[in-house]
């Protein structure tokens, strides 16, 4: 993903239709206490932890047109993700809280300080979009 950000967003929407279903078989491999479960959750909401440690989750493709997260300090952070269906699994741009947002992460007090993230699906990648240096997700290979 270091500079293809697209293909995180294919292999994580992929992964979540392929490998997770309502059926017997729906299920990929040991549990391994919660983290399967977890990170198709958080992965079906638009990010997901990579890193344990750093404040950091990494922005896949969301499964949902809207999600409400009610945190516990009373405020909402809300996902939406425009023209999101199957076929539409790319970011072709991103706001967060009104203001362009280019990152390919978003941190944890952005979720609890609450506000609203807003994607914009697309069946076509956005080459262009989060390539900066600022824009990529901490990684000790920087």
């Amino acid at each position: 993903m270091l500079s293809e950000p697209w293909k995180a967003q294919f292999h994580a929407r992929d992964v979540m239709y392929k490998l997770y279903n309502s059926t017997e078989n729906g299920y990929p491999g040991d549990e391994d206490q919660g983290q399967t479960s977890s990170w198709y959750v958080l992965s079906a909401m638009g990010f997901y932890s990579v890193c344990p440690g750093t404040d950091q989750y990494v922005i896949g493709s969301p499964m949902f047109k809207k999600i409400t997260i009610s945190l516990e300090n009373g405020k909402k952070f809300i996902i939406e993700g425009n023209n999101n269906n199957k076929e539409n699994f790319y970011i072709s741009a991103a706001a967060l809280n009104g203001k362009t947002y280019t990152k390919n992460y978003i941190t944890h007090s952005d979720i609890t300080n609450g506000g609203i993230l807003k994607f914009e699906m697309s069946n076509k990648p956005n080459l262009q979009r989060g390539l900066s240096g600022d824009d990529k997700p901490f990684s000790l290979s920087k």
